[in-house]
């Protein structure tokens, strides 16, 4: 399902861009604040797919559609549930259902009666799993089988929004990313290493100076001691909003590090092989 080519990014993305939710560990963001109800459309996504439980971060952007990363839908077993909750849980375990048979993964009554939303899972028909730079295409949507009330969907960009962002303007423009992923920091014991912290899972935020823009992607600094920005993207982010000026102009699709402290790659969406493809659901 995720043939092992780009070498770096392509381990990356597998490893930290999913987050396991299981006997491995969870995958926050580093120096990343938590989010409260600041950014109330951005939720969590869980899953099952042929090699385990995944979750991902996701953005309501109508009343029935969820963008998000295709690397979190490409091979997606059964339904996937999604939650708005800003706090899943502070500490281990987290209060998900266990599907009754993961090899088909959740159904729809499964995710129902333990009180969150379900929905189908699309990727986009040209991602290419890692293998192309130039046609990254690392989108997919949930379609929600009851919409969502009371949450204000995001919007997307306009076609070529980033284009305006050259350098030397896109290393002075801060984004936003919001997700569930790990936090980076040291653990209560053992080796003071910082490394990502499965709990607690919650919504958090972070911004980011811009440092690199290609037809495809946007990437930006994560390292939380940038005096400009507060922190990165990690495990568990994946599919997760780019925000600027209010609007999403990318997903969380990877990182180089695994500590999440240095570059992180954001999947484009104000593009035309993005933007043709979410019009065929409504949006």
């Amino acid at each position: 399902m995720r043939p092992k080519l780009l070498q770096i990014l392509l381990a990356l993305a597998m490893t930290l861009g999913l987050a396991g939710l299981g006997t491995a560990p969870a995958a926050a963001s580093t120096g990343g604040t938590p989010d409260g109800n600041l950014h109330p459309n951005v939720g969590l996504i869980l899953f099952y797919a042929a090699d385990g439980r995944f979750r991902c971060s996701a953005t309501l952007v109508s009343p029935t559609v969820l963008l998000t990363a295709a690397h979190c839908t490409d091979g997606t077993l059964g339904k996937t549930l999604v939650t708005f909750d800003s706090v899943i849980a502070e500490e281990a375990p987290t209060p998900f259902p266990v599907a009754a048979d993961p090899s088909a993964g959740y159904t729809q009554a499964e995710i129902e009666k333990a009180g969150y939303l379900s929905g189908t899972a699309f990727t986009h028909p040209e991602y290419s799993n890692f293998t192309d730079l130039a046609n990254w295409n690392d989108v997919g949507v949930i379609v929600l089988d009851r919409p969502v009330k009371g949450i204000a969907p995001a919007d997307i960009a306009d076609l070529d929004y980033l284009d305006a962002f050259a350098q030397p303007r896109l290393n002075r423009t801060l984004f936003t990313a919001v997700g569930y992923g790990t936090e980076v920091r040291k653990p209560d014991a053992g080796p003071q290493k910082p490394q990502p912290m499965s709990f607690p899972l919650i919504r958090r935020f972070v911004v980011m100076p811009g440092q690199k823009l290609t037809p495809q992607i946007l990437q930006t600094n994560g390292n939380d001691k940038d005096p400009r920005g507060t922190g990165g993207t990690c495990f568990g982010d994946s599919g997760g909003p780019v925000f600027h000026n209010g609007v999403i102009v990318g997903v969380t699709s990877y990182t180089y590090t695994n500590n999440c402290r240095y570059l992180g790659g954001y999947q484009r969406v104000d593009i035309d092989v993005v933007q043709d493809w979410l019009a065929t659901f409504g949006l």
